[in-house]
């Protein structure tokens, strides 16, 4: 047998290379991270975390302005967004030093670089040439610039937390997550902000009802939603920027944001070098259990371009160690995984959409609740928070859980271990619910939406 350096070399130091290098070396083997940004990837360092700190920051606009409707008086209240980034910033760092810290402790050695790949049991960073019977490819995405006159001019969602300027106006391009949750927070923190997507609303891939009840609610907040829309051109003037539209209108912005989507990196890994397959969009391709087309040679995460969530790169991590490591073939399990938004107001949903459980099953019943939360009265907010249940007709079984409004993750978040369980909606109506909460409505929601019909 090959004498190897490493029994493991993971490529990223991300949410899921950092998981499957700390299980392998506690399972007993000998492993090496190699990240050639900062350790935490992009969910600790560029995404997730520091945007959820922004979202924080912003949301204390409105509570602000609410708790005026509960008696209380403000004064000299000011906002410095200098001051929440450069706190983000110090978070960051933190969390940084934690997972630095964690694999040292797990006998991890971290490569500071870039690495690639010179054969199938090789990995070369910088001047050194690293060798391990096993490598795993956890390398992330990035964001996608598409190619448009001006598009220089743009930053994406990377540049967009560093800001250390409020603009005026902004224009964001694009209706996915990433997009919706910046015009959140920029909106809630007095900017201008107009939304430019090229679809007939948000958030395309999920439950219709959810589309439909954000885009109403951001645009009630004052988002200038600008559907079926694309961008021709950024022109510089003075300033600030011109973006030219498909409809001939020019919009005029101190910022241009990008989030019209993200793509692998793969690029210079040496991956096709070795052996490995990518697919059109440059995504590892891998089989059921995270194997490439390269025996020894596997990949987790958003580079896979599977589902792109922290949580599911970690799960993948978790079951291609115990697969690869500790003699436990175990596949991913990929049905029923929550997920969120964290706009403004945020969204949890979990399951099918109605349209998927429709094609899937046949006869659905769906339950839909509308309704002004008990807090939004005394604040005097017309938010709306929507509730929605999506039921298998012939099973009673819960196939589908969505909902915008105040805390939807966190309430989710519970609901999703009832679909995991395969709950019924009868299971659903027999739970005690908490009174009064939001989250009660789930449990009390017992009129049917009429056929082809919206509650």
């Amino acid at each position: 047998m090959a004498a190897y350096d490493y029994d493991l070399i993971t490529l990223g130091a991300g949410s899921g290379g950092v998981r499957a290098s700390r299980m392998a070396a506690a399972a007993g083997r000998k492993v090496a991270v190699v990240e050639s940004s900062r350790v935490g990837g992009t969910c600790v360092m560029r995404g997730c975390v520091p945007k959820k700190l922004l979202v924080y920051g912003a949301k204390f606009a409105e509570d602000l302005t609410d708790s005026l409707g509960f008696g209380w008086s403000l004064e000299g209240a000011d906002f410095d967004w200098a001051r929440l980034v450069v706190a983000k910033n110090a978070e960051l760092q933190r969390l940084e030093g934690v997972y630095l810290r964690l694999l040292k402790e797990s006998g991890v050695t971290v490569v500071e670089g870039k690495g690639h790949l010179l054969d199938a049991h090789t990995v070369q960073v910088g001047l050194r040439v690293l060798t391990a019977e096993t490598i795993l490819v956890a390398t992330g995405g990035r964001p996608a610039l598409p190619d448009v006159p001006g598009i220089e001019h743009a930053v994406t969602s990377n540049e967009a937390l560093d800001l250390m300027q409020l603009p005026e106006k902004v224009v964001i391009v694009g209706g996915g997550y990433i997009a919706v949750e910046f015009a959140g927070i920029f909106n809630a923190l007095g900017v201008a902000v107009t939304l430019v997507l090229r679809g007939d609303t948000l958030l395309r891939g999920f439950d219709a009802d959810i589309r439909a009840t954000l885009a109403e609610e951001m645009t009630r907040k004052g988002v200038d939603l600008r559907t079926t829309t694309q961008v021709r051109a950024i022109r510089r003037h003075g300033h600030g920027y011109g973006v030219e539209l498909s409809d001939g209108q020019t919009l005029d912005a101190d910022l241009v944001m990008y989030a019209t989507g993200r793509v692998p990196n793969t690029e210079g890994l040496g991956l096709e070098k070795a052996g490995v397959v990518l697919n059109s969009k440059g995504a590892v391709m891998v089989d059921g259990l995270s194997r490439t087309s390269v025996r020894n040679i596997w990949a987790v995460g958003d580079v896979t371009d599977r589902v792109n969530l922290t949580p599911v790169a970690i799960a993948e991590a978790m079951a291609f160690v115990r697969t690869a490591f500790s003699g436990q073939t175990t596949p991913m399990d990929y049905e029923n995984i929550p997920s969120a938004v964290f706009s403004l107001p945020p969204v949890g949903t979990v399951g099918l959409t109605e349209a998927e459980a429709t094609k899937r099953y046949g006869a659905v019943d769906v339950y839909l609740s509308r309704f002004k939360p008990m807090r939004n009265i005394l604040a005097g907010r017309e938010e709306r928070s929507m509730m929605k249940l999506v039921v298998d007709r012939a099973t009673d079984r819960v196939l589908g859980v969505h909902m915008v409004g105040a805390d939807a993750p966190e309430i989710v978040q519970g609901f999703a271990v009832a679909l995991k369980c395969g709950a019924t909606k009868a299971q659903f109506d027999a739970t005690v619910g908490i009174h009064p909460t939001a989250a009660e409505e789930f449990v009390t929601l017992r009129d049917k939406r009429a056929e082809n019909g919206r509650a």
